[in-house]
């Protein structure tokens, strides 16, 4: 299928979910994430923070145990800079500020921010994947972008409710593949 055929396909499936089964989700790539990921020598992560009225995956739990558990890995949230339509990775901690965006995503309002180079794992939001490790997102590519700056050790990990789709038909040479996806049941490596 093509990329915007899953995106309206993967949009409903994830609308069609109960608030309880996203938590339930959540919940389950979170303890998954802690499970799979070797934290070892991981010093800054890039994490999404979700957006409820897009039923996303809720990235919290995770975000909340390394603040609690892992204080020396600093942890960044995305921000969009509108005047130049890229993504930052803004210092994200228990303490900081919020706003929402006009999408209304909301984004740390800090100063602290890192380079894309700096970043050691990225969790990367998405719709769907594929097989190879291709991934659907909202078409706008900022993740895309701030991907292909990162470094090639950088972890890019995707986190998804539901089961690789069968073939994104309409991969391009600036879609950044993913090197593991997690779902609730299970931990997909790419090679």
């Amino acid at each position: 299928m093509k990329k915007a055929d899953l995106r309206q396909l993967y949009l409903e499936r994830r609308r069609s979910m109960s608030t309880a089964e996203l938590d339930a989700a959540s919940r389950a790539i979170a303890a998954r994430f802690f499970h799979s990921v070797d934290l070892a020598g991981v010093r800054k992560l890039h994490t999404f923070i979700r957006v409820p009225s897009k039923h996303e995956l809720d990235t919290s739990r995770i975000y909340y145990r390394l603040w609690k558990d892992r204080a020396d890995i600093e942890v960044y949230a995305p921000r969009i800079d509108l005047t130049t339509g890229e993504m930052e990775s803004v210092f994200f901690h228990a303490a900081s500020d919020l706003s929402e965006n006009k999408w209304g995503i909301r984004e740390p309002d800090g100063e602290q921010t890192a380079e894309p180079n700096e970043i050691d794992v990225v969790l990367v939001p998405l719709l769907a994947f594929d097989p190879a490790g291709h991934r659907v997102g909202y078409g706008k590519g900022y993740y895309d972008r701030l991907l292909a700056d990162c470094r090639a050790d950088c972890l890019k990990i995707g986190l998804s409710a539901f089961a690789a789709a069968e073939q994104i038909d309409d991969v391009h040479t600036g879609d950044v593949q993913l090197d593991l996806c997690l779902t609730p049941v299970e931990t997909i490596r790419f090679s």
